[in-house]
């Protein structure tokens, strides 16, 4: 399993556990706390998204590297 799905799985995690606090929570304030439980899936989200982007981007700059490189040596010659 790529790592990036480890964030979706927290997020799906995070909802049913949202779900399950609503349903059967017994303390006084057990709404809220499932509301604030449901509201980290967003953020996992957003934190795998731009782990991915981070992934990406470190990609391009190599490949950017290695072209300046060829150019480099080419020039040398």
């Amino acid at each position: 399993m790529k790592p990036h799905y480890y964030y979706f799985v927290g997020a799906g995690l995070s909802i049913l556990l949202s779900i399950y606090v609503f349903i059967f929570g017994t303390s006084a304030n057990h709404e809220l706390i499932a509301i604030f439980i449901g509201l980290w899936a967003p953020t996992i989200i957003c934190l795998g998204v731009f782990n991915i982007l981070i992934g990406i981007h470190d990609e391009m700059c190599c490949a950017h590297k290695r072209i300046e490189e060829r150019q480099t040596c080419g020039h040398d010659r």
